[in-house]
């Protein structure tokens, strides 16, 4: 693509709670200020690990209003606007770019799921419906939906579909569909653990969840695939693989929302039906972050 949405590592940014399970703003605030500070490269609101799934419409439609509002265009800002329902990923959508939106993050339809006919036709009547450009979101293990490469090949000559967050976990399907559309579709990554695999293969970068707690981090494994030194990008990425995986020992965003609270950030706990993390498992997550010397790092912040 000649100008892509992003390139480098976009967060999956969280939705802070307050005790009475409300929006936390003013912490979002904070986070917003953290990863610009930190060089991430683009922010992704109200998506899976920013609990859309548990947002009502009218505070999904307040939080990317004020993600934008907040950003000010000093980065991209990437609104999940997917549902199963294709009405109301359109009324999404539509309410993201009055807000400002730079880009659109879709999810394939879960649970009534469909066919790849179906995948086609939703697409592109929500890509109809908007004048910026979609990133596809692919993540079958939560949805039952996979997009297959020949699906994307006919997806990506839409104008407005432009990118793939893609976590099938699939290194061939990846180099298929890059086979298939080359430059006419960017991929990112969904998958921290597979960032630098993806970006060998001519991916963009990540939508990150590790990115979170360590923006730093996961944006320097970018910067260095992007300059084609996947040797020291493979180096800072098993650094920090031990991290990557323990933030998903459980449903995510559990875990990264517990980590976010450890490091100093008060996020607050998931809305139901997500419960905090087990005992055993809260404390082996603690651990893994104080071998980083994380525990507490951002309190004053």
């Amino acid at each position: 693509m000649g100008n892509p949405i992003f390139r480098g590592s976009g967060v999956a940014l969280v939705t802070p709670m307050n005790s009475d399970g409300s929006v936390n703003y003013k912490v979002l605030e904070q986070l917003i200020e953290f990863h610009v500070e930190n060089h991430t490269d683009a922010i992704i609101a109200c998506g899976t690990t920013g609990e859309a799934a548990t947002l009502s419409e009218e505070e999904h439609c307040k939080v990317l209003s004020f993600v934008t509002e907040k950003v000010n265009g000093r980065i991209p800002v990437i609104a999940g606007t997917g549902s199963n329902d294709t009405s109301t990923a359109i009324a999404l959508s539509k309410s993201a770019c009055e807000s400002g939106a730079d880009a659109l993050l879709v999810v394939t339809p879960y649970y009534n799921k469909t066919s790849q006919a179906g995948l086609i036709k939703h697409f592109n009547v929500v890509a109809d419906s908007v004048d910026i450009p979609i990133i596809l979101y692919n993540v079958p293990s939560r949805t039952g939906c996979n997009i297959q490469p020949k699906t994307y090949a006919e997806l990506c000559k839409h104008p407005n579909i432009v990118a793939t967050k893609e976590a099938n976990g699939n290194i061939s399907s990846v180099s298929t569909t890059r086979s298939l559309c080359g430059d006419k579709l960017d991929i990112y990554s969904g998958n921290d653990d597979q960032t630098v695999p993806f970006m060998s293969l001519g991916a963009l970068g990540v939508i990150s969840v590790f990115a979170n707690i360590c923006p730093a981090q996961m944006h320097e494994i970018c910067q260095l695939c992007l300059e084609n030194n996947f040797a020291e990008a493979s180096k800072v990425n098993f650094k920090y693989l031990e991290i990557m995986t323990a933030l998903f020992s459980d449903v995510n965003p559990i875990p990264v929302k517990t980590a976010m609270n450890l490091v100093g950030f008060d996020a607050g706990e998931c809305r139901l039906p997500l419960v905090p993390m087990s005992v055993s498992g809260y404390h082996d997550l603690k651990d893994c972050l104080a071998k980083y010397d994380l525990i507490g790092k951002y309190l004053n912040k």
